[in-house]
């Protein structure tokens, strides 16, 4: 038996989050073991935390999704930290956590709220003519309602597409089989005191087995490395889920030559797996 946590991230309100599923002390399972699990919690993403094996790491963390492992993604990375720090974890710096991961080490902020150092993106810059004809098929939308779109990829493959305003994005009925391998991040502006939010945020991801996620830390940290300072302030809170009645709220924050994306992290499950033993 294993020590299983459940985290919901980016609410603080039980159930309305995105939830994490956390194996801990999972270093002798195999990879079929772990994506045989990530299957079968068919959750965006679960997670196995593993002793580090590169100096400076407090733990290493393994990101699964059901059709297959991530090098880094946002909501796991918050709400794993927050199950390591729940079952005794002490980091090296009270005040920062740094988690080992397949994109490298990622720091991940103490405080009012976690909150992880956007790690660099893998690809940026322009879209090309045929992948903004397919981004357009996928989201069933004309050319001309993109305002813009850029590659905004940090490890899970995302290219963000920046709409009108927020109504905009919230009306959108994509169309999923037609995403091939495109993920799509869309983000649109609310208008001033329509919402606690700035901007509502939506993340379609059919190739990883999942249709759309609720609420998407690696999509937020990608858009605001994108837009922050420009089309967005460098200080900001994205809403994320409302289509899927969720109420997500993600807290990014340009902080010197630091991008910080933050949110609440609730425990809601806690006890044993068997798993692997």
């Amino acid at each position: 038996m294993l020590r299983f946590s459940q985290v919901d991230v980016f609410s603080a309100e039980p159930m309305l989050g995105n939830p994490v599923a956390v194996v801990h002390d999972a270093d002798e399972l195999s990879d079929e073991e772990m994506a045989r699990f990530a299957r079968w919690t068919n959750l965006s993403e679960t997670t196995f935390l593993l002793a580090p094996t590169r100096p400076g790491a407090d733990y290493r963390l393994r990101i699964w999704t059901p059709g297959g492992e991530l090098p880094f993604a946002g909501h796991p990375t918050l709400g794993s930290a927050r199950a390591w720090l729940e079952a005794g974890g002490v980091p090296a710096d009270p005040d920062e956590l740094v988690q080992e991961c397949g994109a490298g080490l990622v720091r991940v902020r103490r405080g009012t709220r976690l909150a992880f150092a956007a790690p660099s993106l893998v690809r940026s810059g322009p879209v090309s003519d045929e992948d903004r004809a397919g981004i357009c098929r996928a989201l069933r939308i004309e050319d001309a309602q993109i305002v813009d779109c850029a590659w905004v990829d940090n490890g899970p493959g995302w290219v963000g597409v920046l709409l009108a305003d927020a109504d905009a994005v919230l009306a959108l009925q994509p169309d999923l089989p037609a995403f091939g391998e495109l993920e799509i991040g869309v983000v649109g502006l609310h208008a001033p005191g329509a919402s606690d939010a700035d901007v509502e945020v939506r993340a379609f991801v059919p190739t990883l087995g999942i249709g759309e996620d609720p609420v998407t830390g690696s999509l937020n940290a990608g858009v605001a490395q994108w837009l922050a300072g420009d089309r967005l302030p460098t200080s900001y809170v994205a809403s994320q889920g409302t289509a899927l009645g969720r109420r997500g709220r993600v807290h990014v924050s340009v902080e010197g030559d630091d991008l910080w994306v933050g949110g609440d992290t609730l425990l809601t499950i806690a006890g044993e797996v068997a798993l692997g033993r």
